[in-house]
This record gives structure tokens, sequence and C-alpha cells, in this order.
């Protein structure tokens, strides 16, 4: 199929329209008329995704986490980030990234990674708009927004709910931010992955009792715990690796037979020495 036939697919599930305003995402490099088989999916646009794109034939590189974020003065190989936009460009590999409009659209990010602790009864923790998606009948509304809310199956200690989080996302290691704030036992958490210092504020407004995030600085952590609300930082990686299969799935269903699909391997960035 056609990059542009591609791009409409990924848009209707994740419209750009539902980006914050200081994103960048959709198709950042490459041509609109490029005839795509071969789809390659990551995280980020590394050094070592884009090389594997390329030995492997790659048609698209599709990631979460945008290469080109802020403007670029120059394009050339002296800057890490050009240089691997000039690869992209000289092996005809188009590059398309969904961000936070990833993060925000109904069933997207955040419903994925909340799904995986098992919440029910769920809800936008911070509510950013009102999206309309074709349904069979009509059209139906659907509020987005970043992170979810929404309830365990049953109440568990702040140590317990953290033991889940790094059961269900695999992860190598966590940190938790108090572990006694809440003072009970907790049912009404707040998951948003990605950098969540900013969802601080939202999640004690929700109510929650436990957020689960990443990027969670000293200050934010201690401060969230002051006002009664745990903070589990699983990592900015931990919680948004969830996009390869993700993806993988939702383009096999919505493409068929048409694209091969091969997926960055999971490597965590951080290390606890």
């Amino acid at each position: 199929m056609k990059c542009d036939e591609l791009t409409e697919i990924l848009e209707r599930l994740a419209p750009p329209g539902c980006a914050c305003d200081w994103d960048n995402v959709g198709l950042l490099a490459g041509r609109s008329d490029k005839e795509v088989k071969k789809v390659f999916i990551a995280l980020d646009a590394t050094d070592e995704v884009v090389e594997e794109a390329v030995t492997w034939g790659g048609d698209l590189l599709l990631t979460h986490h945008p290469l080109i974020f802020k403007p670029l003065k120059k394009i050339n190989d002296k800057d890490f980030i050009a240089r691997r936009i000039m690869t992209l460009i000289r092996h005809d590999i188009s590059y398309y990234a969904m961000h936070t409009n990833f993060d925000a659209a109904p069933d997207c990010m955040a419903d994925a990674a909340a799904k995986k602790l098992g919440l029910t009864n769920l809800g936008v923790l911070e509510q950013e708009g009102i999206m309309h998606r074709e349904v069979k009948g009509g059209q139906e509304e659907m509020p987005y927004g970043i992170g979810k809310t929404g309830y365990l199956k049953e109440e568990m200690t702040v140590k317990e709910v953290a033991g889940l989080v790094k059961e269900r996302f695999k992860l190598p290691f966590l940190t938790l931010y108090g572990e006694n704030a809440p003072g009970e036992a907790v049912k009404f958490i707040g998951i948003s992955p990605g950098a969540g210092g900013s969802m601080i504020k939202p999640a004690l407004k929700a109510g929650v009792k436990v957020l689960v995030t990443g990027d969670i600085g000293h200050h934010n952590g201690i401060d969230a715990a002051a006002n009664h609300m745990a903070v589990i930082d699983a990592g900015h990686y931990g919680l948004e690796y969830l996009f390869l299969d993700f993806m993988e799935e939702y383009l096999n269903k919505e493409a068929g037979e048409s694209l091969e699909i091969r997926k960055a391997e999971v490597v965590f960035p951080e290390t606890l020495i």
C-alpha cells in the first residue's frame, strides 16, 4: 500500500488532533507516495533502530517518540539527529511518529497500560477533549486525554501494587515514593505512561491513592507523598514499550497480509547497579 494509505490507517486509531500542542507527530520524513510493504516498529529512532531498519530493507519506520522534536537549523552528518534523518532519506525509508496522540487517544497507550494492570471502570485522568470515532450506525463521542484512572480488582498495599506493576510490565526494577503515604490499602489508582511529573496534580485532584508513571524526580516524589499519594516510577520506557506489540497487532488487523512487520528488540535503557 502507499504511505498515504497507511497514514490513514494510523490516524484512524490516533488522530493527530489528539496530540498536545507542543508535540510533533505524523509523517516526519520521506515520501508520502512511497510503496510500503515492510514496516519497522520501535519506541525510539535510535542509531541501532535506524541501522536495523535499513539492513532489513524497511519501507517505513514507525516510532512512538518523534526523532524530530525541536526545529533543526542544519541537516548534516555532524548532528546525530540529522544524521539519522539523512540515513532514512538516503535509503528511501519514510518515517512516521505517533506520540502524544497515541498517549491520549481512546483505546491506545493509557488504556492498554491500564488493562495490563486489570483496572476496571476506567476514566480519563486529564481530559483534553472529545473525539468522534466511526462505529456501526454512526459516530461515537469519546473523551480523550492523558492517563487513566481505574480500580484494582481488590484492595492492595502500595507495595503490592508496585509488585503487580513490576510483574505485569516485566520490569527489571522500579522506584516507589511514599509507600505509606495513603495510610491504608488502596484500590483507586491512576496510570500515565511516559514522563508523569505534570500528572501529579491531576492525579491528586482525581483522588487516586497511587499514581503509576515514569520520570519522577525526588521533589515530585516527596511532594506527592506529602499529599498522601504514593507514586510508582516504572520508567519512561518501562510503561511505553507496549507500543511495539500494540502496533504490530493493530497493523496486522487493519492491513492484513499486505504488510510485513518487524519490531525492535525490547532493551531497557537503564541499568540498576
